[in-house]
C-alpha cells in the first residue's frame, strides 16, 4: 500500500489536511444541535375528526368511511388503523419506508381536503398531524389560579404563547386546558312556552340575523367602493334585540325568552397542577437547534412574564426536558471520557509510553474528524450518536495498534524509523483496510432497517462507520509519520535483535534486555505477556495443532452447551426508559360523565399526595397530557379518560419498580375505573406491549369474542392492565321519531334532529367580534337550569311548517337501548383491540406466546379471526428486517475476504470466529440478567464485523509466512505466537471502551455492551486456537 509512504514523505500536506479536519470537528462539537432523541420524521400521519354527540356507529358511516376511502387510495399504504369512539375518530396511516416522509404527509393533507366535501358540514374539527419523535413538547409551563376567569386566563396564556414563539429555536407553542369562549343564548323553556315559541324558531331568527353575505362593490365616478352589509353582531345588546316573532300586538325579542352573555363552553379538557386549576402552555423545539439554548430563552421569558401578572395568577414549570437531556448526555459523555482513559491506560500498560502516545493521540483525532462528518450528515448530538461514539471508541484504536505494533517490530529488527514507518504501515495497510471494511459492513444492516426503529437508530451506525473510516485514514497517514518521529535514529540495527526475539520470535525468551534502546524497552505487563506466550500459549497451540480433531470437537461441545442458555435469556424488544416520571391512565366506562371522571382523577391525586418522592402531579381530564415523550401519543377528547403526569425525585429512579408495584396495588382499590400506572419505555410507538386484534364485521359477535380474548388475558400470569373498550356495555337514550305523525303535523325531520341537538349540546348560529377583534361563536342552548331530564323532554317543542309549536312527545318517543362502545378498523375491517401490560419479571414474548396458544384453541365463528399486535408485531418487523440485512452484510464481508485472500477456503476460516462469539454473548447476557433484546441483536450484528478482524490478522500474517517458505504448521504456530499480543490488546481496548457504557446501569445500552464484550472475549480466546488449527487443516488439504 502506497498511502503511508505518500503521507510520511509529504508530512506537511498530511498535517495540514488533518488539522483542517480536526478544526471542523471542534467547531461542529461546539455548534451542532443537541437534543434527547434523534430528530427524525416517520412515514406516519394521524387524522383527528371531532363530531360531538355522535354515536360510534354513526361516526363510522358519516366520518370514518369517507376518511378511510380517501386514505386507502393513496400509494404505498402499509397500515391503516382507526379508533372510533363517541364523537371522536382517530385514524393512523402508515406508509412503507421512504426517503422523505414529508411527501406522503402532503398527500394525506390533500386527501383530507378532498374528503372534507363528503364529511358533515358541522364537523367540529378535522386535523392532520405528522408523527415524529421530535414533535414532542420540551417545556410545559402552568398558569394556576383559582380566582381568574377562563377568559382572563386565555388572554394571559395567549400572551405567553406569543412570547414563547418569539424565542429563538421554538417551533410552536400551544395553550391547553381552556374551554372555548362563546356567546351563549340560553333559552328558558318556561318563557318560550308562554310565548309559544320553539327552539327551532329561536335558532332560525338568530341565524337569519347573523348572516353576513358580501354585497359586492359600487363604482362612483373614478372610485370603487366596497359595499358592506350589517349581518355580523357587534354587541351583546344587538343579539338581545333580535326579533324572534312579531305580530300586530306583540314583538318578541331574544331577551324575552333567553339570556345572552359570555360563557365558557362545556369542558372537554380540564387541567390541575398540584391540585390547583391550571392552564398549560407547551413548547416544541425547532429541528436542528440546541435544546439548552432554547431552554435558557424560555426560562428568561417566563421569569420576565411572571412580573407582569396579577397576584391571583402564578406560574410554574411543569416539565423541562433539558433536565433529562443534560443527565443523559452527561452520563454518555462521562462514559466516553472514562472509556478513553481506560483505553489509554491499557495501551500504556502493555506497549509503553511512546508507542502508546502514538496510539492514544489517534483517538481524539479520529473522534473529532468523525464528529465533523456526523454534523455534515445532519445528525445532532443526542443519545444515539454519543452511544455510537462510545461503541466506536474501542474499535478505532485497533488500526493504530496494529500499525504501530508492526512499525515497532520492524524497527526492532534494525530498520530505520523512516523505513519502519513506511514498510510497517504498508505491510499491514491492506489487512487493516480489509478489517475496517468488514467492520463497516457489519454495521450496514442497521442502515437498511425500515420503519420507525430503523430511522430512530440510524445515526448510530452512521457515527460508528464514519469514526472507523476516520481512524483508518489516520492510522495509514498520521500514525506512521508520528511513529517515525517517536523512534530514535541509531547507528546499528543488531542491538535489538534479542528484544525482538523476546516479544515475537524465539521459542525461549531472552534473559537480557539491557541492549535495547529506550523505544524497545518492554513494560512489565508486556514482559508478562511475552512469558505467558512462550510458556503457556505456544505449547498449548503446538499441542492443539497436533490434535486438531479433538480441539474442534471440544469447541463444538462448548458451543452446543452454551445454547441451552438461550431459552433462559429470553427475547424482548426494548426496555423501560428509566425516567423518574410516570403516566397514570384512568379509563371509566364509556357512558361516564366528564365530571365523574374528574372525581376519580381527584382520588388518585389525593393518593399520590400521600406518597414520598412525588414532586408534582399534573392531571388532564378529558384528554391526555401534552406529549412529552417520543413514543407516547396522548388520547384526544374523551370524557371518560383522564391522564396524570407524575414527576418523581431523581433519587427515586433506583426504587422506581417497587414504587410502581406498590402504587398499582393501591389504585386497584379505587372503584369505577380501570387505572393503569405506566412507566415510559424505549422503542417505537405501540398500542400496548400485548395487543390482540379481533377481526370481524358483526358487532355483537365482535364484542363477544373481544370479551373472550380479555378473559384469556386476565387468566394469563404476568398480565396486568387489561383494556377491552369494545367489550364494555353501554346504554344509549334513543329518540324514536314517528315519521308518519311528523309528516301529518307538518314537522320536518331535520327540525326535530336540530331541536334535540340544540337542547342537549347547543347549536352555533353565527359569530360575534368584540372591540379587540376577537371572534366568538354564538351558541343557542337551554339554560343550565333547564337542561332536559327525561321528564323535561315533554316540555320541548318543535316548530311545524306553518309556525305552530308541536310538543316533541307527539312526534318522538324516548327509549333506552343497548349502545355500542368504541371499536376499531384495521385496514378497512371492523376490529376490536384488546390490550394489556406485562408485570416486571415477565417477558412480553413469553406472555404473548401463552395468550396465542390459548387463542388457537378457541372455536372462532365464521369470518372471524385474530391477529397479534403490540410488541410482538413490532419485534417481528424489526428482527425480520435486520436479519435480512445481516445476511446481505455477511455476503459482503465474505466477498471482501475472498478479494483479499484470493480464496474461498480462508474466508470460511475467518467466519469461524462468528459462532465462537455466541458462547460469550449468551453467558454475559444470562449473568447480567439481560434478555436478547433488539439492542442486543444490534450488538451481535456489530460483533460480526469486530470478531473477524482477529482472524484476518492471523491468517494474513500466516499467508506472509507461507510465502516466505514456512510450512503450514510452522506458519500457523508462528502467526499465533506473533499476533497474539496485538489481538489481545485490541480486544482489551474494545472491551475497555465499552465497559463504562455497559456498567452505567442503562437498560437500553447494557444488553448491547454485554453482547459485544462477551462475544469478543469468547471469540478471542477460542480464535487464537481454533483459527490456527483450521488454517493447518484446510490449507494443508488445499496444498495437497
Amino acid at each position: 500500500m502506497k498511502l503511508p509512504q505518500f503521507a510520511v514523505v509529504n508530512h506537511q500536506f498530511t498535517l495540514m489536511i488533518l488539522l483542517l479536519l480536526v478544526i471542523l470537528g471542534v467547531v461542529s462539537l461546539v455548534t451542532m444541535p443537541r437534543s434527547e432523541d434523534p430528530q427524525i420524521t416517520l412515514p406516519i400521519s394521524t387524522i383527528i375528526a371531532v363530531y360531538p354527540g355522535t354515536a360510534p356507529l354513526d361516526m363510522e358511516q358519516l366520518v370514518v368511511d369517507p376518511i378511510e376511502d380517501a386514505l386507502y387510495a393513496l400509494d404505498d399504504v402499509k397500515k391503516l388503523k382507526t379508533t372510533i369512539t363517541d364523537g371522536v375518530v382517530t385514524t393512523q396511516i402508515e406508509f412503507h419506508d421512504i426517503e422523505d416522509p414529508d411527501d406522503y404527509y402532503d398527500d394525506v393533507v390533500q386527501a383530507m381536503y378532498q374528503a372534507r366535501e363528503e364529511l358533515p358540514d358541522d364537523l367540529l374539527r378535522l386535523e392532520v398531524l405528522k408523527a415524529s419523535p421530535t414533535n414532542v413538547n420540551i417545556f410545559l409551563a402552568a398558569l394556576t389560579s383559582e380566582q381568574a376567569s377562563f377568559r382572563e386566563l386565555r388572554r394571559i396564556a395567549e400572551r405567553l404563547e406569543l412570547k414563547f414563539e418569539k424565542v429563538s429555536g421554538v417551533k410552536q407553542a400551544d395553550v391547553w386546558g381552556i374551554p372555548s369562549q362563546q356567546i351563549q343564548v340560553r333559552a328558558d323553556l318556561e318563557k318560550m312556552r308562554q310565548w309559544d315559541i320553539s327552539l327551532d324558531t329561536l335558532l332560525s331568527a338568530l341565524e337569519a340575523a347573523s348572516v353576513n353575505i358580501p354585497a359586492g362593490h359600487v363604482d362612483a365616478g373614478q372610485a370603487r367602493f366596497t359595499v358592506r352589509t350589517s349581518g355580523d353582531f357587534k354587541s351583546l345588546e344587538a343579539i338581545q334585540k333580535t326579533i324572534v316573532r312579531g305580530t300586530e300586538k306583540h314583538v318578541v325579542f331574544v331577551r324575552d325568552v333567553a339570556e345572552v352573555h359570555f360563557a365558557d363552553d362545556d369542558s372537554t379538557h380540564a387541567i390541575t397542577h398540584n391540585g390547583k386549576r391550571s392552564v398549560i402552555v407547551s413548547v416544541k423545539q425547532r429541528e436542528n437547534t440546541n435544546i439548552f439554548n432554547v431552554q435558557r430563552g424560555l426560562i428568561e421569558t417566563l421569569t420576565t412574564f411572571q412580573k407582569t401578572l396579577p397576584k391571583t395568577v402564578k406560574t410554574d414549570v411543569v416539565f423541562d426536558q433539558t433536565a433529562s437531556v443534560e443527565q443523559m448526555l452527561s452520563l454518555l459523555q462521562n462514559n466516553l471520557l472514562q472509556g478513553l482513559l481506560l483505553v489509554g491506560l491499557i495501551v500504556l500498560a502493555v506497549i509503553g509510553l511512546k508507542q502508546s502516545l502514538v496510539i492514544v493521540l489517534a483517538i481524539p483525532c479520529s473522534m473529532l474528524v468523525a464528529i465533523g462528518w456526523v454534523d455534515l450528515t445532519g445528525f445532532g448530538l443526542q443519545q444515539i450518536t454519543i452511544a455510537g461514539l462510545v461503541i466506536a471508541l474501542g474499535l478505532l484504536v485497533d488500526n493504530a495498534i496494529v500499525i504501530t505494533e508492526n512499525i515497532t517490530r520492524l524497527y526492532r529488527q534494525g530498520k530505520t524509523p523512516l523505513q519502519a514507518a513506511i514498510e510497517g504501515a504498508g505491510q499491514m495497510g491492506w489487512a487493516v483496510a480489509s478489517g475496517t471494511i468488514t467492520t463497516v459492513l457489519a454495521f450496514i444492516p442497521m442502515l437498511m432497517l425500515e420503519g420507525g426503529t430503523g430511522r430512530f437508530i440510524r445515526s448510530l451506525p452512521v457515527t460508528v462507520i464514519l469514526t472507523l473510516l476516520a481512524s483508518l485514514i489516520i492510522a495509514l497517514t498520521f500514525t506512521p509519520w508520528l511513529s517515525s518521529k517517536m523512534l530514535k535514529k541509531r547507528a546499528g540495527s543488531g542491538a535489538s535483535g534479542n528484544t525482538d526475539q523476546l516479544v515475537h520470535g524465539a521459542d525461549q525468551p531472552s534473559s537480557s534486555a539491557n541492549d535495547c534502546s529506550p523505544e524497545s524497552a518492554e513494560t512489565r505487563i508486556a514482559l508478562w505477556f511475552s512469558r505467558f506466550t512462550h510458556r503457556c500459549y505456544v505449547p498449548f497451540l503446538r499441542l492443539s495443532l497436533q490434535h486438531p480433531v479433538w480441539v474442534l470437537l471440544s469447541v463444538v461441545l462448548i458451543l452446543s452447551s452454551s445454547l441451552w442458555l438461550f431459552p433462559k435469556v429470553g427475547v424482548s424488544l426494548f426496555p423501560k426508559a428509566e425516567k423518574p416520571q410516570l403516566m397514570i391512565n384512568i379509563d371509566t366506562p364509556e357512558d361516564t360523565s366528564f365530571d365523574t371522571t374528574g372525581d376519580i382523577a381527584n382520588q388518585v391525586e389525593q393518593l399520590l399526595a400521600q406518597q414520598d418522592g412525588v414532586k408534582s402531579v399534573t392531571t388532564n381530564v378529558g384528554r391526555g397530557n401534552p406529549k412529552v415523550y417520543y413514543n407516547v401519543e396522548p388520547k384526544r377528547e374523551q370524557p371518560n379518560h383522564a391522564q396524570l403526569f407524575v414527576q418523581l425525585s431523581p433519587d427515586m429512579q433506583e426504587s422506581l419498580p417497587d414504587f410502581v408495584s406498590s402504587l398499582r396495588q393501591q389504585v386497584v382499590e379505587i372503584p369505577g375505573a380501570e387505572i393503569a400506572v405506566k412507566e415510559f419505555e424505549q422503542g417505537p410507538p405501540l398500542d400496548a406491549p400485548v395487543a390482540i386484534w379481533v377481526v370481524g364485521d358483526h358487532i355483537p359477535t365482535l364484542k363477544k369474542m373481544a370479551n373472550a380474548v380479555a378473559d384469556i388475558m386476565r387468566s394469563t400470569p404476568g398480565v396486568i392492565n387489561v383494556r377491552n373498550p369494545t367489550g364494555e356495555y353501554k346504554t344509549d337514550l334513543n329518540v324514536a321519531i314517528n315519521r308518519d305523525k311528523a309528516g301529518l303535523l307538518g314537522v320536518p325531520i331535520v327540525r326535530i334532529d336540530k331541536t334535540i341537538r340544540t337542547a342537549l349540546s347547543g347549536s352555533s348560529v353565527g359569530t360575534f367580534r368584540d372591540e379587540l377583534g376577537d371572534e366568538y361563536s354564538i351558541v343557542a342552548r337551554l339554560a343550565d337550569s333547564n337542561k332536559p331530564t327525561l321528564d323535561d323532554f315533554e316540555r320541548i317543542t318543535v316548530a311545524s311548517v306553518n309556525g305552530q309549536s308541536i310538543p316533541l312527545r307527539q312526534v318522538a318517543q324516548l327509549n333506552f337501548t343497548p349502545g355500542q362502545a368504541s371499536f376499531h378498523h384495521y385496514d378497512l375491517e371492523r376490529t376490536a383491540l384488546v390490550t394489556a401490560d406485562v408485570a416486571r419479571g415477565f417477558q412480553v414474548v413469553n406472555v404473548t406466546s401463552a395468550i396465542v396458544e390459548q387463542l388457537q384453541t378457541v372455536e372462532w365463528p365464521t369470518d372471524f379471526s385474530f391477529r397479534v399486535g403490540g410488541e410482538e408485531e413490532s419485534r417481528e418487523e424489526s428482527f425480520a428486517g435486520i436479519t435480512k440485512a445481516l445476511l446481505i452484510a455477511l455476503l459482503g464481508i465474505f466477498a471482501v475476504l475472498v478479494l483479499q485472500f484470493k480464496s474461498f477456503v480462508q474466508p470460511v476460516i475467518v467466519f469461524a470466529a462468528i459462532p465462537l462469539s455466541i458462547v460469550g454473548v449468551l453467558v454475559c447476557l444470562f449473568a447480567s440478567g439481560n434478555s436478547f433484546s433488539f439492542m442486543a441483536f444490534i450488538g451481535f450484528s456489530s460483533l460480526v464485523g469486530i470478531v473477524v478482524n482477529n482472524s484476518i490478522i492471523l491468517i494474513d500474517y500466516a499467508n506472509q509466512l507461507r510465502a516466505s517458505g514456512l510450512s503450514v504448521a510452522s506458519a500457523a504456530l508462528e502467526a499465533g505466537k506473533t499476533r497474539l499480543i496485538p489481538i489481545v490488546l485490541t480486544t482489551f481496548t474494545t472491551v475497555g471502551g465499552l465497559l463504562p457504557l455497559t456498567l452505567s446501569g442503562s437498560s437500553l445500552w447494557a444488553p448491547l455492551g454485554w453482547t459485544i464484550i462477551g462475544g469478543l472475549l469468547s471469540s478471542t480466546v477460542l480464535t487464537i486456537v481454533v483459527v490456527p488449527v483450521l488454517f493447518k487443516l484446510l490449507t494443508a488439504e488445499s496444498k495437497k
